[in-house]
């Protein structure tokens, strides 16, 4: 049932590098860019605080980078700073639009922005910015589903709304099985039992332990992030 209201007062989006690049395999799409710093600003003016955490396979995937010979550490390194690339790129494209953006980066680099300290993050949100997330959780080893569960407890988020490029969870690839079965509903451990591609392992438990709802929605179909925001029921809630 939506309203006047927004439904969250703060969440955390979570971006696939991959929604970046568009028709493209790899690199930044520009007019892609542009429309989803305009969806950002539609939730930014609606005085909802938002924090965002993008992958960086568009630019390099750090697992298909270690199952080819490459120190496992080393890679997910250079996912991090792919991460980084994708978030100045997104904060750039939110300026332009009037949307103050802060980019808090889990690995010192402070030339191009600022270190994540959680304190620093939730005074940026209350004063109405957008806190991108860059570098993961720093770490090695975890993706950035992760590093997205794990911010998204840290900052007090109400929920993970997770975008892709169909309308929410399946129990097979829509875009390659015509009869792919949808799923409105599912629980943490529904999602763990039956090996879902919602989010890894890691991120679906540490939501299931801190009661974290995600939402897994179609980010192609322009205004589903305002829909959601709006209490609109799209897509798949992992609860």
């Amino acid at each position: 049932m939506s309203s006047s209201k927004p439904k969250y007062q703060r969440i955390l989006l979570k971006l696939s590098g991959e929604a970046l690049s568009g028709t493209q395999k790899t690199g930044i799409h520009s007019k892609i860019l542009e429309d989803i710093s305009r969806e950002i600003k539609d939730i930014r003016d609606l005085g909802v605080q938002l924090g965002i955490v993008i992958g960086g396979g568009n630019i390099f995937r750090g697992m298909e980078a270690s199952a080819k010979g490459m120190d496992r550490a080393s890679a997910d390194y250079i996912g991090m700073l792919a991460t980084t690339i994708n978030s100045l790129a997104l904060q750039h494209a939110l300026e332009k639009e009037g949307v103050h953006t802060r980019v808090l980066s889990a690995i010192w680099m402070q030339e191009l922005a600022e270190p994540y300290i959680r304190r620093r993050a939730i005074r940026h949100l209350q004063k109405n910015r957008v806190v991108i997330f860059a570098a993961g959780t720093g770490n090695p080893y975890f993706t950035t589903d992760t590093a997205a569960a794990l911010r998204a407890n840290e900052i007090g988020a109400e929920v993970i709304l997770k975008a892709t490029r169909v309308n929410g969870v399946y129990d097979k690839d829509p875009l390659k099985f015509k009869h792919a079965r949808f799923f409105k509903n599912l629980s943490y451990i529904q999602v763990l039992r039956k090996k879902l591609k919602v989010m890894d392992a890691t991120a679906i438990s540490l939501c299931m332990d801190n009661d974290l709802k995600i939402i897994v929605f179609n980010m192609g179909r322009k205004g589903n992030i305002k829909r959601l925001v709006m209490g609109q029921r799209i897509g798949t809630l992992v609860s």
